[in-house]
Parts: C-alpha cells; sequence; structure tokens
C-alpha cells in the first residue's frame, strides 16, 4: 500500500510491505542449490564435446598420429558426461531435499539435452569420422536419431505424468552411457548402428524403469564411480585396461538389454494377476 506524506506530497511504501516485496521478487530468479548441480550438467556436457572435437575430431582431420591423445580425450569426454550423470542424480535428489527453483524443471530438461542429447550424438558422429570401417553419412543418420530421441524423451517427460517411481522409456543418461558403451566396444559397423538405433527406440518408448532412489541411486553411483576408474586405466595403458573396458561396456550395454524384459516381465504378471483376480470375483 503507498501512503502520501502530506508534508512532502511524496508516495513512500511502509518498510515491512517494502521488505516483503525485496524478498519476493527476486525468489523466482535466485538459483537454488539444485539449480547449481544442474548447471554443472550442462557444463560437463558442453566440455565433453571440447574435448571431442580438439582430442579426436581435429587430430583425424590434420593427420596426426598421436593415438595416445585421442585415446586420453575420449576418456576424458566420457568421464565428463559421466560427471554430468553424477549432477543429474544429486540435483534431483537435492531438490527433494531442499527447495528447487521455479526454473528446476526448465534448467533440468535443457541441461539434459546438453550432456545426454548434444554431447553422446556429436560422439557418435565423430566415430563415424574417425572409425575406419565406418560411414560417415550413416553415422551422422544415426546420431540425428540420438539427438531426436532424446529431445523427444524430455519432451514428453515433461507433459506426462507417470505414477511414483518409475520412468517411462530409458532415461536419457543411461540412454547416453549405453550409445557410448556401444561405440567403445569397437564392434563392427553395421552391429554398431543397431545397436544405437534400439537404445534410441528404447528412450522413446513405454518401457517403464525404475527412478534411482535410494539404494538404487548407491548402486548408480558406485557404478558410475567404477566406470570412472575403467576409463582411466584405458587412457593410461594399464595392464588389462582394455579388457576391463571392454567387460564395462559390454555390461553396461547388457543392462541397457535386460531391464526392459524384467519391466515387460513384471507387466505381464501382473496382468495375469489382474485377470485371476477378476475371475475369481466373478466366481459364486
Amino acid at each position: 500500500m503507498t501512503v502520501i506524506d502530506p508534508d512532502t506530497q511524496a508516495g513512500w511504501v511502509p518498510e515491512a510491505e517494502a521488505e516483503d516485496d525485496a524478498e519476493a521478487m527476486p525468489l523466482s530468479m535466485r538459483l537454488s542449490i539444485a539449480d547449481t548441480l544442474t548447471l554443472g550438467n550442462a557444463t560437463c556436457g558442453f566440455m565433453a564435446v571440447y574435448f571431442t572435437t580438439t582430442g579426436i575430431l581435429i587430430p583425424h582431420l590434420t593427420g596426426s598420429d598421436e593415438s595416445g591423445m585421442a585415446r586420453h580425450s575420449a576418456a576424458t569426454a566420457v568421464i565428463l558426461m559421466l560427471m554430468a550423470a553424477i549432477f543429474d542424480l544429486f540435483d534431483g535428489l537435492v531438490a527433494r531435499k531442499l527447495r528447487s527453483s521455479p526454473m528446476g524443471a526448465e534448467l533440468d530438461n535443457l541441461s539434459d539435452l546438453v550432456s545426454f542429447g548434444l554431447a553422446p550424438a556429436y560422439f557418435v558422429l565423430v566415430y563415424g569420422m574417425v572409425a575406419d570401417d565406418a560411414h560417415q553419412r550413416v553415422s551422422a543418420l544415426a546420431a540425428i536419431v540420438v539427438l531426436l530421441a532424446v529431445v523427444l524423451r524430455l519432451a514428453r517427460f515433461s507433459c506426462v505424468t507417470l505414477k511414483d517411481g518409475m520412468f517411462q522409456g530409458m532415461p536419457s543418461p543411461f540412454g547416453a552411457l549405453t550409445v557410448i558403451s556401444i561405440v567403445l566396444l569397437e564392434l563392427p559397423f553395421v552391429p554398431t548402428l543397431l545397436a544405437i538405433v534400439g537404445v534410441a527406440w528404447l528412450m522413446v518408448s513405454r518401457v517403464e524403469y525404475p527412478k534411482p532412489r535410494g539404494v538404487l541411486a548407491v548402486a548408480m553411483l558406485g557404478w558410475i564411480v567404477a566406470a570412472m576408474g575403467l576409463l582411466a586405466a584405458w587412457a593410461f595403458d594399464a595392464p588389462g585396461g582394455q579388457l576391463l573396458l571392454q567387460t564395462g561396456c559390454a555390461l553396461q550395454v547388457v543392462l541397457g538389454a535386460v531391464i526392459p524384459l524384467f519391466a515387460t516381465a513384471r507387466r505381464v504378471n501382473s496382468f495375469r494377476d489382474n485377470r485371476r483376480e477378476a475371475r475369481a470375483a466373478q466366481l459364486p
């Protein structure tokens, strides 16, 4: 409420109301702790693109034979994506424990698009340019499929309300890490391409995936840290580092294929139980 001073004819606002306005207006623009973690996610995704470009693509285009540099850069890029996944894991946990700004949900989607859409799609594109048996144009198409799958998945996540504790479609961080694992396995080009397209389909599918909470969140964090160790061993050419990395990548791909099977089996069993209950209720 504005009050007019009869002596000065100047308007003034009571102190209590002025303080309330000063505190209320900036709140929608303040970054919470969870938002800061989300921005860390986006930063890691952008730096992953940077290391993929400067350490893998540019040496290939300039004819450099420094394979060690490419290996270190590839490992760094993937580790940055893993760090983005850690930020993405913790920003949700922090947002639930503390508060999140009104921008939180939008920031999370935009950051996920950079780290788990653009970064892995660009990694696939560069793979198609540097691999001996790859086809650049087909790899570019596969990269577009990955990017669009993440865009569609994030858009659907914003619009569809699901039951608590479940995702519809493979979560984008899990999908991004699976795509990268497929590339690092160094399989022949056609199986690699088909597997990447399969992961993109899983991300836009209706298959349910559990949200990483409680024990599952701890297990996911442990798996990400272990993957970082495998990448570091591979980057520094440690004894058995190549075998360990391929084992870890194969396990990631197997998990990506097995979880939908468990979800489908659970849905079938639930459907059968509902039918049995319905039949039992109809009996006299």
